[in-house]
């Protein structure tokens, strides 16, 4: 595996954590900006859209840009909505930071991803993408305790100085680290990215990603307060569950990455239908400490680790392009959204179970939207029969 590889890692690392920040760090931005604690979630939804939405637009802007360019332009868009958010005097300002940042963001994700595979040799893409997200796992391990940690100690303004440091270093590893590309295949423009969109295969691949990350995101957005009101752990046993949680999902993305490539289909449909039996047995069995951590711990191990095989799969059936990543990065993060909004507004209903039930029907739903895939035979669990074969034959 190119060194490349790991490299790109770190930056999405830098990344993640100023995501999580917001979150971890919710009472003290209240505070410092003056506004209420339900006005700092709203940043989390504005990041979450300049995501989605502002993601696959700059990466048509940078389409005719070379990959290491256009990696270092990220970086500098990245660092300069975490410095405006460290200096923010005011809650519009920061308003504005996070959408910089989360357009970024998601163009460094799709971009990240394509020199991943450039560098990669092809019977190894699957692994090379689990390599580069594991700084998403990384950051879900360790980036919302690193910056709640900071920002307790020194001030929110010194969690997102914390994030420019961070963001500097891996900026200065990929100039070291990362090599020259040319554009793939030669070069291209905004019409032939676009072509590929025109796959109804690839729109019936895209919303299985939504629904993978949606079921998870239902659990792990709620995750404190079922842990503490529900199964009943003390608040300072939290943190070193969440810790599990994590490490937990840095084991799956090592093992999904293995299988990826291989056995693409058959390891989305196993961890689907794993995390719809995981998240009905947390549903079920939250008031007791065992089965409920167990239950955890297995959505960790199979819901968001299906990333490589999910973009392994979109891949196939698109392109490995830059724009193809980040429009598949946007429905991830529509997944995200969907997850933790309707979850919430569940639990306002229902109660903090019905989050979990919530996600145990998202993974179903994900189950469903794979048959027309596994229709085209048993041979495309595996890359032995391309998908593409399967695609170039559909009406």
């Amino acid at each position: 595996m190119p060194r490349a590889i790991y490299v790109l890692a770190a930056g999405i690392f830098a990344m993640v954590t100023s995501e999580f920040a917001v979150g971890g760090l919710m009472p003290e931005l209240a505070g410092g900006l003056g506004v209420t604690v339900s006005q700092v979630g709203y940043l989390i939804t504005a990041f979450a859209v300049a995501m989605a939405v502002g993601g696959p637009l700059m990466t048509v802007a940078l389409v005719r840009v070379r990959p290491k360019p256009a990696l270092m332009l990220l970086f500098a868009i990245f660092l300069a909505g975490n410095v405006l958010a460290a200096l923010a005097p005011s809650y519009p300002v920061m308003v504005v930071a996070r959408v910089v940042s989360g357009v970024a963001s998601q163009a460094f994700f799709g971009v990240a991803i394509a020199v991943a595979v450039q560098l990669s040799r092809p019977e190894v893409r699957g692994r090379a993408i689990a390599v580069v997200l594991n700084g998403l796992m990384l950051g879900t391990l360790l980036g919302l305790p690193l910056s709640t940690l900071i920002g307790g100690q020194f001030g929110w303004r010194a969690a997102f100085w914390t994030v420019g440091g961070l963001t500097v270093l891996a900026a200065a590893a990929t100039t070291a680290g990362v090599p020259g590309l040319a554009l793939a295949d030669g070069g291209s423009d905004f019409r032939k990215e676009l072509a590929v969109f025109r796959n109804r295969r690839l729109w019936l691949a895209l919303p299985t990603s939504s629904l993978i990350i949606g079921a998870t995101f239902s659990a792990f957005s709620y995750l404190s307060p079922i842990l503490t009101e529900v199964t009943g752990f003390a608040s300072g046993a939290v943190p070193f569950l969440l810790v599990a949680y994590g490490a937990a999902t840095v084991v799956g993305n090592a093992v999904v990455g293995r299988l990826a490539d291989r056995h693409t289909i058959g390891v989305l449909l196993a961890g689907l239908i794993l995390n719809t039996l995981f998240l009905a047995a947390f549903a079920t069995f939250a008031h007791l400490r065992v089965p409920a951590v167990i239950a955890m711990l297995g959505v960790g191990l199979v819901g968001v680790t299906m990333n490589p095989a999910m973009t392994v799969r979109i891949q196939r059936v698109g392109n490995p392009g830059p724009l193809v990543n980040t429009v598949h990065a946007s429905f991830i993060t529509l997944g995200v959204i969907i997850g933790s909004s309707v979850g919430g507004l569940a639990i306002e209903r229902f109660g903090l179970r019905a989050a979990l039930w919530l996600g145990a029907g998202l993974a179903a739903l994900g189950v469903l939207s794979l048959l027309p895939e596994l229709g085209c035979g048993k041979a495309q669990l595996s890359t032995e029969s391309p998908v593409r074969e399967c695609v170039e034959a559909a009406p």
